[in-house]
């Protein structure tokens, strides 16, 4: 037999009773039922229960057990009695006598339980990391990883990618985010940058000749915690591709990722229809660049029906330059409970509350009531319910002022409103192009112009867009999102040196910064071929 194992603790069943087995694993629980003592034993694979009374050899040995001792044991598989079997579990028709037992490393006190799903601080699980992986949906999550980049891989290769691996140590690269910088042995004073992506590398990859790239690559970033990423590193699909256009890339990606959430979604449908959304219009709609579209919720402009009205705080703001007033629908909403808890939302984001309009049955007919419906009046108000296609029980929520101040708050409060009022279909996976990325913005504070998004992205207008204002430049770049997460980001990268230097020169990067920062990257489009690239994203 071999020295640890005849079976692992998840194949045991019913066709091996009556053997001799050998078991290997981890003390999951131990439960003492007048005298007998019952063990789940626990590896990688499974569970088994072993029990143990005082007529067996080692019983004094099996009592001194406790939970997460590593042991080996020795028994006889036996048949659960009738009525006690365990259908959670493959094992749960059988359980083992232990006849022999070997501790191969008793544990400690426990500073946090593996059986359970209690919770525990993060300081905790991180420092005792260890032990937090044995736990079942930790250990569920890491081999969902490796299946999800086993599927993704077989899925790049079977169209046509190669994979390769770019270098860990390169020079520093205005992606968005801080670099984290290693010192240099041989140059003292000078340091390397971990990539924050492998973009640059990728880039030459393609410059070489090869067509199709990809990777999981690692990427650093000294960034803030964010719920979905963390702030030091994470892996991503990275691929690049040549002589395509941006839908080509769409039509590549589409069906490599809704393969996969068929796959590992857990049976939630995947719409077939992944809109294309301009960054524009999605702010717009959804207060966001990833939009959750289960909520079938769109904000409004409705600025005009409140211009020279009755009620002065939005009309004296509609008077600044750059403000709007914008309307979020909530079909069903329209009860003074329901608004007075999105008002309480409201000022636990930090405004005073939120304007708001609902609709009701009159005695002369509809009605609409809310301070906001007797300050601008019927006339104006029916407008309102028109332009957003509301009636009766339902209810209006209403932001004012410069856009990029409130859209966020809008946003939030759009997937509120769709939340509360079981709007939002939780039981799929929408999923959205969001294209048309503005490529600067202006400082609110210098009023210089910078890279708003991804400043290696081409320009649509290609060189003579940037002649004109660099705000209503856009980019060949696009996210996707899904269920109000963003996937990845990509674009067609600028690969022609006479463009990327005008479009630094916008934001202040001369034509020799330039050559110093990315000399690599400009001296290989010398002698580029004529093509076009892609990113995946995280």
């Amino acid at each position: 037999m071999h020295d640890f194992r005849s079976q692992t603790c998840a194949e045991l069943n019913k066709s091996n009773v009556g053997q001799t087995v050998r078991l290997s694993g981890w003390v999951h629980r131990v439960r003492d039922h007048g005298g007998v003592l019952f063990i789940d034993l626990r590896d990688h694979y499974g569970m088994t229960q072993v029990l143990c009374d005082p007529d067996s050899p080692v019983f004094a040995e099996v009592e001194k057990l406790r939970s997460e001792w590593c042991v080996r044991i020795d028994g006889e598989v036996k048949l659960r009695g009738e009525g006690l079997e365990n259908k959670k579990i493959p094992t749960g028709e059988i359980e083992v006598y232990i006849r022999d037992l070997e501790v191969l490393g008793a544990a400690e006190e426990l500073p946090l339980m593996v059986f359970g799903d209690q919770e525990y601080p993060e300081e905790t699980r991180l420092k005792y990391r260890y032990l937090d992986l044995r736990r079942e949906k930790l250990q569920d999550n890491m081999i969902l990883r490796s299946n999800v980049v086993a599927s993704i891989r077989k899925r790049m290769w079977g169209g046509g990618f190669n994979e390769f691996q770019t270098p860990i140590i390169t020079s520093s690269s205005p992606e968005g985010a801080r670099d984290f910088l290693i010192p240099s042995r041989l140059h003292p004073g000078k340091f390397y940058a971990l990539p924050q992506a492998p973009q640059q590398f990728k880039q030459l990859i393609m410059v070489s000749g090869f067509d199709k790239y990809f990777q999981i690559a690692p990427c650093f970033r000294d960034e803030d915690p964010r719920a979905d990423r963390s702030p030091t590193d994470f892996y991503q699909l990275d691929i690049e591709m040549s002589f395509v256009t941006q839908q080509d890339v769409f039509d590549t990606v589409e069906p490599v990722l809704k393969g996969v959430f068929e796959e590992f979604g857990g049976g939630r449908p995947v719409d077939t229809d992944w809109p294309q959304i301009s960054y524009r219009d999605a702010a717009l709609w959804y207060g966001s660049d990833k939009p959750d579209l289960r909520n079938p919720i769109k904000m409004q402009v409705v600025s005009d029906h409140f211009r020279d009205s009755g009620f002065a705080i939005f009309a004296k703001l509609l008077e600044q330059d750059g403000t709007e007033i914008r309307a979020i629908p909530a079909p069903t909403g329209g009860s003074r409970k329901f608004c007075d808890r999105m008002n309480a939302f409201a000022q636990k984001e930090g405004l005073p509350g939120m304007g708001y309009i609902l609709w009701r049955e009159g005695a002369d007919g509809m009605e609409a009531a809310g301070p906001l419906a007797k300050n601008i009046g019927p006339e104006r108000t029916e407008a309102i319910r028109q332009q957003l296609d509301l009636g009766v029980g339902d209810a209006a929520f209403f932001l004012a002022g410069k856009p990029k101040v409130f859209e966020a708050v809008a946003g939030r409060a759009r997937n509120e409103i769709g939340s509360q009022l079981g709007l939002t279909d939780t039981n799929r996976f929408a999923f959205a192009w969001i294209v048309d990325f503005p490529i600067y913005e202006r400082d609110a504070e210098t009023g210089k112009i910078d890279f708003e998004h991804n400043p290696f992205s081409m320009p649509q207008g290609g060189l003579e867009a940037l002649n004109g204002d660099p705000l209503e430049v856009l980019g060949y770049q696009y996210d996707l999102s899904c269920n109000g997460y963003e996937l990845l980001s990509g674009a067609i990268r600028n690969h022609r040196p006479e463009i990327m230097f005008k479009a630094f020169e916008i934001a202040g990067y001369d034509e020799d910064e330039v050559r110093s920062r990315f000399g690599g990257l400009v001296n290989a489009f010398a002698w580029r071929a004529a093509t076009r690239w892609m990113c995946g994203g995280n």
